[in-house]
């Protein structure tokens, strides 16, 4: 739809021809998309609408963002009394921008002011995030809530329950869909189902089913196809597989394809499918997170064992030889650890 075509943004800004108007506003960085926002109604109308959002993506003045579950950092010298026990660590969503190299954070999910819910998916679907499963901080009982945050109305909202419980699913997103696969039930008995959910519509339909259960897998959507790495079965518990399951996203068909992770390794958030169906090392091996933004990865965690967690940048190329570029000037209380997390385009 032509934008202009709506007689309500007709002269966007007084005394400019409504095209230049609108060329000024699709340039305007989405960090000052919050003050413009407050301008006036016709403009809120504006950065708030779909329209507007896919004319800045088609005219290239969208931005690819990092957004990271991560572990809120403990204050240097608590000076309230520390509790008795192990208390899991609380987790927000932090926003890495690695072109400007600036942090920020989402504000908290209204349900969960005091951290998300544990193990959730973090998705990213058309400039928004979506949140779904994981465990309610308190209870640990496994959860179906589902929460849509938009970054043109920096608001969030509940979206449709999950049709079933399952934890430590596959998730991925394309052509305006978010898929889910495989994880494990209450009885953690692991899962071969498959669903995938619109945000726009906020309704949820069901796939075919893929060939096998598994547990504890990784989605990555590459093109077309939405990818489910690895995962083992109710019976092998642990043993991870070494094949993958794809998803044709348009007619809805699985195919298998061997070899493809290496058996025996946890693939979760730490796989990097190229179109070619390659995979491509991370660079580390200790508690990592990969997220491919643009023409570049983030990418936390530990060399080996006992080794600094850390953060770097790396060129999204096909060698092997990729290079790891530590980000140095990581500021105070955005150096937790990274749980997930995926790529927005804002």
């Amino acid at each position: 739809m032509d934008i202009l075509s709506n007689s309500e943004f007709i002269e966007l800004i007084p005394g400019l021809p409504s095209e230049l108007g609108l060329e000024c506003l699709t340039r305007l960085p989405h960090s000052a998309h919050r003050v413009a926002l407050r301008v006036c109604n016709q403009w809120r109308h504006l950065f708030q609408s779909n329209d507007f959002y896919c004319h800045r993506k088609k005219t290239g003045h969208t931005r690819k963002v990092a957004c990271l579950v991560q572990a809120r950092e403990q204050p240097l010298h608590a000076e309230v009394e520390k509790p008795t026990g192990s208390t899991p660590p609380s987790y927000d969503i932090t926003v890495f921008d690695p072109e400007s190299m600036s942090w920020d954070r989402v504000d908290p999910v209204p349900e969960y002011p005091l951290g998300l819910p544990l193990f959730c998916q973090l998705i990213s679907c058309e400039g928004k995030l979506v949140v779904m499963g994981g465990w309610n901080p308190a209870s640990y009982e496994p959860l179906t809530a589902v929460f849509v945050y938009d970054f043109r109305t920096n608001m969030w909202r509940r979206g449709k329950d999950m049709p079933e419980k399952r934890s430590f699913f596959a998730a991925g997103s394309g052509q305006g869909r978010v898929f889910v696969a495989g994880g494990h039930d209450e009885n953690k008995n692991a899962l071969s189902t498959a669903w995938t959910y619109d945000p726009n519509s906020d309704e949820w339909t069901v796939l075919a089913p893929m060939s096998q259960e598994r547990d504890e897998c990784e989605g990555v959507v590459v093109g077309g196809e939405f990818w489910v790495v690895s995962g083992y079965s109710t019976e092998s518990q642990g043993m991870f597989d070494q094949s993958a399951e794809v998803l044709n996203t348009a007619s809805g068909q699985w195919r298998k394809v061997e070899g493809v992770w290496e058996a025996g390794r946890c693939p979760r958030f730490c796989v990097d499918i190229r179109e070619n169906g390659k995979v491509v090392d991370p660079g580390l091996r200790i508690g990592v997170c990969s997220v491919r933004v643009g023409l570049k990865s983030l990418v936390t965690g530990s060399e080996y064992e006992g080794a600094p967690y850390g953060f770097y940048l790396v060129e999204n190329d096909d060698g092997q030889n990729r290079k790891l570029t530590k980000i140095s000037n990581v500021p105070h209380g955005y150096s937790g650890f990274v749980q997930s997390g995926c790529c927005v385009e804002i």
